[in-house]
């Protein structure tokens, strides 16, 4: 638990109600900070300090109801039954959000037995009533104490609860406070540490930079993206990405979706037509754009969303005044080329070197832990094939890298062969088979879901159809996505799979969310397993396999042979059919780029990034 950052700042509704529940006074703060004070007699609030209005609010942190169900989303409420009062959060950033309401999780927790008589003891101490100050950061017991808590009164409401247990939630309802919503404090999406070289990017996006960051395949990228997401308020932040697949591994939206052009194929008059018909609330609303996979954008489209931002925004600073938070490898795959003309990378665009004016580039990666593999990676991904390099990757063709009933996943450069693979494979196997339909949220919204969620709308399995996993289950057992095992049975109709890593699995279904252009949240209920005895390069991007074998004859893109060794876990977990250097190229375009890039991000490293611009 972050214990130097344990405030938050956000939208705040304070309400006070009789006790018939009539509103009495109502006060509205924008932008309010909201920090944890304890006064001399130990006593513990909760201040809220206003940010123009020049007003502070403190409430006694005492029989209090913490409701958290949509603290992902940057909401909360705290009801304060003496004093009748609510305190309303929202836009609130979600990892300072999640850190505060854990901090009063913990210190509630561990709170001191109630002083029998607190007006005499008062009277009897020299202390003044004044003085108040920050709550001490969390003990590594207290914070043991309340995560341990969590986790009883959770299994309390399944189990017949032990004795302490009783004890704790009586102590609890004596004290008043609501806290049995501690263990989704501690399912938190957002947590895990980060590196130092990740620490630069996020300060550099919280100072208010427009920035640029790149890394080799899996340096952390999408988890940092996380991160940044988590620290900015949801309410102006929109995050989106070049594809379906990498919009859904970040929990935003395509694009496409939030710019409201299209394919951005029309005149720039026709696209400022478009925008300003479709889109021009969500335009003026955003203040941070977050753009993953850019180097699959096109430099023309890229010059015309900005032109649209100025455009609707009435503002002629570069993305009319937007923070722009950009992250991608151009080593990896390039933008669609259109008919009538070569593609042209992001960076190519006009708007490029006026739009972004930080670099950053991630180098440690997490992925592969082997340096010889990580080694042969880096070479690869610049289109560097040397004779010892080639012969390793040859040798790896001989490999078995099957075990437990596990059949090796092929990666195919073409969407429609990895899907003719799957059902060829599933129509030879015998017995009967189970499908598994989809619950979507919104029908009519079974299409968007389709193409952006990994989760299929139908699946169809038997026993003995090699499959993958789509959601991170359990980490530490290795049912992680990406995960390969194989059907063994069907249980009360539920699919139980085995796992290359031997653990065995009772799939049962998950839930996916998808947030559309408009703001709202639809979602997909489904089991989380996908057929894997192919799958293509395009959407393997973010995936980890632990078994994994490619025939790159068919590659046709610069990249695409990096993207698909760089998915597998290991030499070991790798096996390259027929193996030829020249199917690895880098892109002329790229290296250049990436050579001047370097050496702005040394530049860089030599000015301070200075106090947050206004957005």
């Amino acid at each position: 638990m972050d214990q130097e950052n344990c405030f938050v700042t956000c939208s705040v509704v304070i309400e006070w109600t009789n006790s018939q529940g009539s509103m009495l006074k109502k006060v509205n703060h924008r932008t309010a900070t909201l920090r944890l004070i304890r006064n001399n007699f130990r006593e513990m609030f909760i201040e809220v300090r206003a940010e123009k209005a020049n007003a502070t609010t403190k409430l006694p942190l005492k029989s209090i109801s913490v409701f958290n169900k949509f603290m992902t989303e940057g909401k909360a409420s705290i009801k304060f039954k003496a004093d009748n009062c609510t305190l309303f959060l929202s836009n609130a950033p979600t990892s300072q959000l999640i850190t505060f309401l854990k901090k009063i999780y913990v210190k509630i927790t561990n709170q001191d037995e109630t002083v029998k008589n607190p007006l005499k003891e008062r009277l009897l101490s020299n202390k003044s009533f004044g003085g108040v100050q920050d709550v001490s950061p969390a003990t590594t017991a207290e914070v043991n104490r309340a995560k341990e808590q969590a986790i009883s009164v959770s299994r309390g409401t399944i189990t017949t609860p032990s004795p302490s247990i009783v004890r704790k939630r009586k102590r609890m309802d004596e004290n008043g406070s609501k806290l049995v919503t501690g263990k989704k404090l501690y399912e938190n999406p957002t947590a895990g540490l980060i590196t130092e070289e990740q620490s630069r990017v996020l300060d550099a996006v919280l100072a208010g930079k427009n920035i640029f960051f790149t890394g080799s395949a899996g340096t952390g990228k999408s988890f940092l993206l996380k991160k940044i997401i988590a620290a900015l308020p949801p309410d102006v932040t929109v995050a989106t990405a070049s594809t379906g697949v990498a919009a859904c591994h970040i929990g935003g939206i395509t694009l496409h979706q939030f710019a409201g052009i299209g394919l951005g194929t029309g005149t720039l008059e026709r696209c400022l037509q478009m925008a300003s018909k479709n889109c021009i609330g969500t335009w003026r609303r955003t203040k941070h754009l977050i753009i993953d996979e850019i180097s699959m954008i096109d430099a023309d489209y890229f010059d015309k969303i900005e032109a649209v931002a100025k455009h609707i925004r009435r503002n002629e600073r570069p993305f009319g005044g937007i923070q722009l938070i950009l992250c991608g490898d151009f080593f990896q795959l390039p933008p669609v080329s259109k008919k009538d003309q070569k593609a042209k990378f992001c960076f190519q665009s006009s708007a490029w070197e006026r739009c972004v004016h930080f670099n950053f580039e991630l180098r440690t990666v997490h992925r592969q832990k082997d340096p010889e593999f990580v080694n042969i990676l880096n070479n690869i991904r610049i289109g560097r094939v040397t004779d010892d390099i080639a012969e390793i990757l040859k040798a790896t063709a001989k490999q078995k890298i099957e075990n437990n009933g596990i059949l090796a996943t092929r990666l195919c450069s073409h969407v429609n062969e990895a899907e003719e693979i799957n059902e060829f494979q599933l129509n030879e196997l015998k017995g009967e088979s189970k499908t598994y339909t989809a619950q979507d949220s919104d029908p009519s919204m079974t299409q968007t879901l389709n193409q952006q969620l990994t989760a299929p709308g139908k699946l169809v399995l038997k026993v003995g159809a090699q499959v993958m996993l789509l959601k991170n289950i359990n980490v530490s057992d290795g049912l992680v996505n990406g995960a390969r095992g194989v059907i063994t049975k069907f249980q009360n109709s539920t699919p139980v799979v085995q796992f290359k890593s031997g653990t065995q699995y009772s799939a049962k279904l998950e839930t996916w969310s998808l947030k559309t252009a408009a703001g709202s949240i639809i979602h997909r209920k489904q089991i989380p397993l996908k057929l894997a005895w192919a799958f293509s390069i395009h959407k393997s991007q973010g995936l980890t396999l632990d078994c994994v074998e490619m025939c790159l004859g068919r590659v046709f893109n610069a990249g695409q042979s990096y993207v698909a060794l760089s998915r597998a876990q290991s030499l070991q977990s790798l096996r390259v059919l027929d193996f030829n250097s020249q199917q690895v190229w880098a892109h002329s375009d790229v290296l250049v780029f990436y050579k001047k890039f370097r050496r702005n991000v040394q530049d860089m490293e030599l000015i301070p990034l200075g106090k947050k611009q206004k957005v």
